[in-house]
């Protein structure tokens, strides 16, 4: 048996009381009304966002209204603070939010780590970060229960990016179970909302076109802050080897649609990656 990861940001980012959160879930995840809102039942792989629920809780709440229960997930995040091994998962024990445990996976992060070298066990790498933390809630609302692969990505250089997202689609394909991938992200940061919309813009065609290189190539020489831009690579690389071949845009928001001052926002994306 593994430790329990207690959460880091429930209270901050998100209510710690677990009324008060499935109370927001249940208005982010609200169904959509038009039949074009419909489930993919193909999807491979998706783009959400992991501010505080206040400000993206409506674009992730977005995405994932429209993907289909899977009885595990991948999820992919930046390490904002640096702390532990630079490419780093959890295999054993649980992960814990005000909504329950979430056991992980370590049949399915064996595979991974096997067919990927440079990926290491490292809880430390995951104590304090919030972007994996966030997505989870959403995926238990309703007393759904899941297992779960969390793997924090502290890397850029874009070789090992690729790598691990060819080790990630070859784990999927030999996994028991089906798995979808998140790839967690926000967009620019701290600019003009008019500055931000049209950069973030260069990002998100570059997902639009299932281009995990030029995305790449896009943030560094546009300068995006695109904090999750190695798992969005990642992801891309990941669902383009499991036959992705559509990718839609959901919804695109700044902090300032939310009240937040407009001279200095950050830009959310919800994408969805489908077959």
């Amino acid at each position: 048996m593994g430790s329990v990861r207690h959460p880091a940001v429930a209270g901050q980012f998100y209510p710690a009381e677990p009324d008060a959160l499935e109370r927001d879930l249940a208005r982010y995840l609200a169904p959509a009304p038009t039949p074009e809102q419909a489930e993919f039942t193909d999807a491979v792989g998706c783009l959400a966002p992991h501010a505080g629920y206040m400000y993206s809780g409506h674009v992730a709440g977005a995405v994932y209204r429209r993907l289909p229960a899977r009885p595990c997930y991948i999820i992919l995040g930046p390490n904002h603070f640096g702390y532990g091994d630079p490419l780093a998962q959890v295999s054993v024990g649980s992960w814990l939010t005000p909504l329950g445990e979430i056991p992980l996976n370590p049949a399915l992060a064996k595979l991974v780590r096997e067919a990927c070298p440079a990926l290491t066990e490292d809880p430390i790498a995951h104590a304090r970060e919030h972007s994996l933390e966030v997505q989870i809630p959403f995926l238990q609302h309703g007393g759904r229960t899941f297992r779960l692969l969390p793997i924090a990505v502290g890397v850029g250089d874009y070789e090992t990016l690729e790598a691990l997202g060819h080790a990630i689609a070859q784990a999927v394909r030999e996994s028991a179970d089906p798995v979808l991938i998140v790839a967690s992200s926000d967009l620019n940061h701290y600019e003009p909302d008019d500055v931000t919309r049209v950069i973030d813009r260069k990002a998100i065609d570059r997902i639009l076109e299932l281009d995990p290189a030029a995305l790449y190539d896009t943030v560094l020489r546009e300068r995006i802050s695109m904090c999750g831009f190695g798992p969005a690579v990642a992801m891309l690389v990941a669902a383009l080897d499991l036959g992705a071949r559509y990718a839609e845009l959901i919804k695109y928001a700044t902090s300032a649609d939310m009240g937040g001052p407009r001279d200095r926002v950050v830009g959310y994306a919800g994408i969805v990656i489908s077959k």
